[in-house]
């Protein structure tokens, strides 16, 4: 049980990590399907610098840079030129992969080393439950303090409070003076960034190699997961390490003893997300969404 509570924790980082991102930008008001191909341009990135310089904070940073690149890339054609946000984030998805596909090639077959626990410094206790509160990785921290700090950011400051008031309505937001577009750009690029880190987790430490399309859709899942933790930032740090667990059934399937064949397990996690926007939907809790979500704007003055 401990191992499979620590490999949950591990696959949870970067469904938050993206998660929380996308929700920013959504919260603004823009509505960015690209979040899988910015993963994976950030997992080339991150994997690419640190297994040339020996630096995984370097790579992290790369990471982040490789996604805040592709949602600049996205912003100027969806906010600047007001493209149709859905078919502009596709695009963005389909050419992430294929970038983070050619220039992957050569680094095939590579390894690294993963990062080390920080908090026990590699010396980890002999209680269980501490082993799994002390022994994870920075990255692992941060993601949870980011989603906390968002929450707090949306909820309880006065730039945070605007930012939502621009996705609900974002006429009248500049009607009143606020910057629409450039807050929205913020957001946008905040939510790159995430998404780069995210894929920089998977390549750094989640499995640390590359491998084409290694996200294996985990950018999907993120956009789902917003929606399934009703733009709440709390609720998507839930919402993350239940489709993680979601996800970890099909290689623990044998050993929690279900006798389920494997190829039903490995669909779990992709199941779970239909179900999960499924009832949604039913319930109405997309009543939840900014009013002005995917919608494009365009200043009259």
């Amino acid at each position: 049980m401990e191992a499979f509570i620590v490999s949950m924790i591990v696959a949870a980082t970067p469904l938050l990590l993206a998660a929380t991102g996308e929700l920013v930008a959504e919260r603004s008001g823009v509505l960015n399907l690209g979040v899988e191909g910015m993963m994976l341009l950030g997992a080339v990135a991150a994997f690419a610098v640190t297994l040339s310089t020996g630096s995984s904070a370097l790579g992290f940073v790369a990471g982040a840079g490789a996604g805040v690149g592709a949602a600049a890339l996205f912003a100027l054609v969806a906010l600047g030129f007001t493209a149709n946000q859905a078919a502009t984030g596709l695009a963005l998805a389909i050419f992430g992969t294929g970038v983070s596909g050619l220039i992957g090639q050569s680094y095939v077959g590579n390894a690294i080393d993963p990062l080390a626990p920080v908090l026990a410094a590699g010396k980890l206790p002999d209680n269980p439950a501490l082993r799994v509160i002390l022994g994870q990785d920075a990255m692992v921290y941060f993601a949870l303090l980011l989603a906390f700090g968002v929450w707090f950011y949306l909820s309880r400051t006065r730039s945070g409070l605007k930012l939502r008031a621009i996705g609900d309505d974002a006429v009248s937001a500049h009607a009143v003076g606020l910057k629409v577009l450039g807050s929205r750009t913020a957001a946008v690029l905040f939510g790159g960034a995430c998404a780069g880190l995210a894929g920089a987790y998977l390549s750094l430490v989640y499995t640390p190699l590359w491998g084409e399309n290694m996200t294996a859709g985990r950018g999907w899942i993120a956009l789902a997961l917003v929606v399934f933790a009703g733009w709440g930032p709390v609720r998507v740090i839930f919402g993350a390490y239940l489709f993680a667990a979601a996800s970890l059934s099909q290689f623990y399937g044998g050993v929690l003893g279900l006798s389920i064949p494997s190829q039903f397990l490995a669909m779990t996690p992709y199941l779970a997300t239909i179900l999960a926007l499924v009832v949604i939907s039913a319930a109405g809790a997309r009543r939840n969404a900014p009013a002005m979500l995917g919608l494009p704007f365009r200043p009259d003055r």
